[in-house]
């Protein structure tokens, strides 16, 4: 009896274990919309079927040959105002920030100190002048006397000599009038620069002294942009920097468009031992301020530009272990690994040195599922090539004859 139940067990595992795999071998395929049995995945619904991807050929058009770096905007001329006098600060004539112009006035300090000095040297130049004309005077009516002896020669020597000295004196007086009339000009302060001025650094009552700063101007156009270059690229600066087609073009966003452009105008005379670098300087139009002393932009500097580059869209291409390289669709639409050699990226654009001719079909976006070898097709495009003609629909095959 024992026995007979685990034949029974047997028998009833081994008829479940037999319907399954008939299930699964598709004897219980289910019924499609016209009643019959719907086809099963096959091979290609396991991954070997056609994929669909989106791919670009190769362009070839000009492009430029670049050197990218980081440089620092400054100010061509930066000037610290200071007064050359003392005084109180009697009133201030601009806002911070504002654009002003050269010989503009700024400042004005307490001229009442200075304008009594100027008064009291003036007074002293017109004292010392009489007395000077009354000492020429008193010279001519001697003369006539000496040549008559009336008086003697040292009478008259007294005379000549006290007319020159007073006319030292009014030569004296005159620079002292002079001095006096700087200082008091000096209470005015005025712009030495045209640029921008920057925070206030000292506001109205306040005493000042000549050391004091009291704000600093920034030229702004045009500007200065400094940048450092591995020392290895500095031959080819030197290389192109006579020719007419090299530029500097300066970005704040490395992708983005430029905002200003300039020509090379300084090479430092060393080479930073500790980075290697070389320091150059660039002059730029700003007259739009587009870009701002202390700012970090961009610097590419255009050498020359190469007539024939082959071009591809940078998420073309791909990293690798051994380098970069891309998925060529061939003409048969099948996909093939080619290594590639990068000769620089340029925005989205990256120009290929080696692997890639102009015309070559590469894919764009790549799906998890590719793999070399295997056949795609490419999106809006029609059947893959090497397919032509296969498949529902398919005309007369080469060789046969028509179905009567």
């Amino acid at each position: 009896m024992k026995r007979l139940g685990m034949l029974l067990v047997f028998l009833i595992v081994g008829g479940l274990l037999a319907g399954g795999y008939w299930y699964w071998k598709g004897g219980a395929s289910p019924v499609a919309g016209d009643g019959t049995a719907a086809k099963g995945k096959g091979k290609g619904g396991r991954g070997g079927g056609v994929l669909t991807v989106k791919a670009t050929k190769a362009v070839v058009k000009p492009m430029p040959v670049i050197v990218d770096a980081v440089g620092t905007v400054e100010s061509e001329h930066s000037v610290q105002v200071k007064p050359q006098v003392g005084g109180i600060l009697d009133s201030v004539m601009f806002r911070e920030g504002d654009q002003i112009k050269a010989n503009q006035v700024l400042f004005q300090i307490d001229p009442r100190t200075y304008k009594a000095q100027y008064e009291q040297a003036l007074a002293a130049l017109a004292r010392d002048r009489a007395q000077l004309e009354n000492a020429k005077a008193q010279q001519e009516r001697l003369e006539p006397l000496l040549k008559r002896e009336f008086i003697t020669r040292q009478e008259y020597d007294v005379a000549v000599t006290s007319a020159k000295s007073l006319e030292a004196t009014v030569k004296a007086d005159e620079a002292a009038v002079e001095q006096a009339r700087i200082q008091l000009e000096f209470t005015r302060i005025r712009a030495p620069i045209a640029g921008r001025t920057g925070t206030l650094a000292v506001k109205p009552g306040n005493l000042v002294s000549t050391n004091a700063t009291l704000v600093t101007i920034n030229s702004m156009d045009p500007i200065l942009v400094g940048f450092s270059i591995p020392e290895r690229q500095l031959d080819d600066i030197r290389r192109y920097g006579s020719s007419k087609d090299m530029h500097i073009d300066i970005l704040p966003d490395r992708n983005g468009p430029a905002v200003a452009q300039g020509k090379l105008v300084f090479i430092d005379n060393t080479v930073t031992p500790q980075t290697g670098t070389v320091l150059l300087k660039t002059r730029v139009a700003n007259a739009r301020e587009v870009i701002w002393p202390g700012q970090f932009v961009n610097v590419r500097i255009v050498l020359t530009t190469e007539p024939n580059a082959v071009v591809l869209p940078d998420a073309a291409v791909q990293p690798g272990q051994d380098g970069s390289f891309v998925y060529l669709v061939d003409d048969n639409s099948r996909v093939k690994v080619q290594p590639v050699s990068v000769s620089r990226q340029i925005g989205n654009e990256i120009v290929i040195a080696k692997g890639v001719k102009g015309g070559d079909v590469v894919i764009t976006e790549i799906p998890q599922s590719l793999q070399p070898g295997g056949r795609v097709q490419i999106a809006g495009d029609g059947p893959p090539r090497g397919e032509k003609g296969k498949g529902k629909g398919a005309g007369k095959q080469e060789g046969q004859a028509p179905t009567q």
